[in-house]
C-alpha cells in the first residue's frame, strides 16, 4: 500500500537508524526506496538488499524526492528524512486514518524534536493543524516532511517538488497543496526529528530562508490558484516577509537586494 521514500546525502551515520525505524514498523505492506543524492561516503553500505537503491548526481532534496516519487509504485507515499526516525506504529496508525478518511489526500502527524541529542520543546508557532490550513502554512513550514503520508493523486493534481528551490521546497509544496486540499492531522507524536547540525539544509540557508518563502508566495500568487480569501493573507504575509528581509539586506550593505524586496512588497496589494 505504501512507498516509503528516504532521500539522503552523506548521511551514512544516521541513515541506518532511519532505515531500521522503517523496517521495524508493525505495518509491513510497503516498499522502501532510498535515493542517494550523490553521496561520497559509505551510504550504499547502509542500504539493505530489500530496498530499492537509486543513485543520482547531487541535485538537492527536491530532485531526490521527485525521483523517488516517479520510481514508486504504491498508492500512498510516505517520506522520511535520513536523519529522522519513526515510532514503530507510525505507518499502521497513519494508513488506517487515511483509509477511514478517504476524502483527505494528505495527512501528517505530531513529532518529537531533538537537538544535539536533547529533547527540544516546540514553540507555539510550530503547532500543527487539521483541515484547510493554507493561512497556517504562510508564516513558516508547519508540516514536516518526515510526518506526511500522501495519496499519489495529490502529485497528479498539483505537480512535484520544485527543483529550483535549494531550500523550502516543502514550504512551496504545502502552499500549493493546502490551497486546494484539506490536511488530516494525527496528534500522536509518531515522528522523531533530530536537528541542530551544520549539515542540514535548514541550517545552511538559515540566514536567507525567507528569500525562498517569498519566492514561493510570489509563485502561488502568480499561478492564479488562490481564491480572494486566500489571496489577501498571502499578500499580507508577502509584504511582511519582504519588509523584514529587504530591510535586513539594506542593514547588511546589500542595498540593491533590499530595494528589490521592498519594491516587491509594494507590487501586490490586498483587496479589501
Amino acid at each position: 500500500m505504501i512507498s516509503v521514500i528516504i532521500p539522503t546525502f552523506n548521511r551514512a551515520l544516521f541513515l541506518k537508524k532511519a532505515i531500521d525505524s522503517v523496517l521495524s514498523q508493525t505495518y509491513q505492506d510497503f516498499e522502501l526506496i532510498i535515493v542517494d543524492d550523490g553521496s561520497h561516503d559509505n551510504t550504499q553500505e547502509s542500504v539493505p538488499s530489500s530496498a530499492k537503491y537509486i543513485r543520482q548526481g547531487n541535485k538537492g532534496p527536491a530532485a531526490a524526492r521527485n525521483v523517488g516519487i516517479k520510481k514508486s509504485t504504491r498508492p500512498f507515499i510516505a517520506f522520511l528524512d535520513s536523519d529522522d526516525r519513526w515510532d514503530r506504529d507510525k505507518l499502521a496508525i497513519q494508513i488506517k486514518a487515511m483509509q477511514k478518511n478517504p476524502d483527505y489526500l494528505v495527512s501528517h502527524t505530531d513529532e518529537i524534536w531533538y537537538k544535539n541529542g536533547r529533547l527540544l520543546n516546540q514553540k507555539k508557532k510550530h503547532k500543527k493543524y487539521q483541515g484547510y490550513i493554507f493561512d497556517k502554512c504562510l508564516p513558516l513550514c508547519v508540516v514536516s516532511m518526515s510526518t506526511v503520508m500522501i495519496k499519489r493523486e495529490l502529485f497528479n493534481n498539483i505537480g512535484f517538488f520544485d527543483e529550483t528551490f535549494p531550500c523550502c521546497e516543502d514550504y512551496d509544496l504545502w502552499l500549493r497543496a493546502s490551497a486546494k486540499n484539506k490536511f488530516f492531522f494525527i496528534a500522536n507524536p509518531l515522528t522523531l526529528k533530530d536537528g541542530g547540525r551544520p549539515d542540514q539544509v535548514s541550517y545552511i540557508y538559515r540566514a536567507g530562508i525567507d528569500k525562498f518563502r517569498i519566492q514561493a508566495i510570489v509563485k502561488i500568487l502568480e499561478s492564479g490558484a488562490l481564491d480572494p480569501g486566500q489571496r489577501k493573507p498571502a499578500i499580507l504575509e508577502l509584504q511582511k516577509k519582504c519588509g523584514i528581509y529587504g530591510n535586513g539586506c539594506i542593514k547588511h550593505g546589500k542595498k540593491e537586494d533590499g530595494k528589490h524586496y521592498l519594491e516587491l512588497a509594494d507590487r501586490y496589494q490586498p483587496v479589501s
